[in-house]
């Protein structure tokens, strides 16, 4: 058995979503050893995204962290699942056997059978805690905006951060998702629907309320527009790398995709940089 760390944020505190997102966890098989509630200090928030050092998201991130109190949990689990993602990181997940595995998690194929019948369901286990951590979030920082109003902008950035964090965290997983989406496995397909949905639906909700209220053009569908939005903000992220390679830094990607957002929800034309 392996231990890590799970944080609730304090948005999720906020909005009374603690027992929902524990229901979840437990769901996915992880057993809670403890929890608290606390506020974390600027400093705590820094050390536990301490990954994100030098990126320019984080100082909003840790602002964002120790903004109110937050839910740290101590999570216990077989750790054949953590062992896993180091693999898929490193080979085809096509390529992986049961063996692999099972060498990288300390245990024999025949204790990983005990868990999972196949690879791709351990894989689909990593996907499903991923969901689990995003989805509820990206939607939740859409939904809680003002749109009508300029301060909206912070949203459409904290927005663009959060996917480009998300995505540089989970992009072994999140491509292993896409390849078996585009080969026709539903359940991975299924997988990424529930990771982008409510996000999708949350966007095209408050595009409508612009449009209702005059800001947006009568014209344009709000549910085109969320798509729209939300294949630019997920393909953007998936490609940050190869956009560093060519000299486009992250700082201007992040503003471009929020200044994006901000006009396509607002109407309004974003603040100047």
């Amino acid at each position: 058995m392996e231990e890590t760390l799970f944080m609730i944020k304090p948005d999720a505190v906020q909005a009374k979503k603690v027992g929902l997102i524990l229901a979840e966890v437990e769901k996915a098989g992880f057993e809670i050893v403890s929890m608290r509630l606390t506020r974390l200090t600027a400093d705590d928030a820094r050390r536990f995204y301490a990954m994100h050092e030098g990126k320019p998201f984080l100082e909003e991130l840790v602002a964002f962290m120790s903004s109110g109190p937050a839910v740290p949990c101590r999570l216990r689990r077989q750790n054949a699942v953590l062992g896993l993602r180091d693999l898929i990181g490193a080979t085809s997940y096509r390529d992986l056997k049961v063996v692999d595995i099972a060498r990288a998690a300390g245990m024999s194929p025949a204790t990983f059978y005990q868990y999972f019948p196949d690879v791709e369901s351990a894989i689909l286990v990593l996907a499903e805690d991923m969901v689990s951590e995003g989805a509820h979030h990206f939607a939740d920082i859409v939904a809680d905006a003002a749109w009508k109003s300029k301060s909206s902008y912070d949203a459409a950035l904290s927005l663009a951060d959060e996917i480009l964090a998300f995505w540089d965290e989970h992009r072994v997983v999140i491509r292993v998702v896409d390849l078996a989406t585009e080969e026709g496995d539903r359940r991975f397909a299924n997988v990424r629907v529930r990771l982008l949905n409510d996000l999708n639906n949350n966007i095209a909700a408050a595009v409508a309320a612009q449009r209702n209220a005059g800001r947006v053009p009568d014209e344009l569908d709000p549910f085109a527009v969320a798509g729209v939005l939300v294949s630019m903000l997920v393909h953007v992220a998936a490609h940050r790398v190869g956009f560093e390679f060519w000299g486009v830094n992250t700082a201007d990607l992040r503003t471009t995709m929020a200044r994006i957002v901000y006009w396509s929800i607002s109407g309004q034309k974003p603040p100047s940089p």
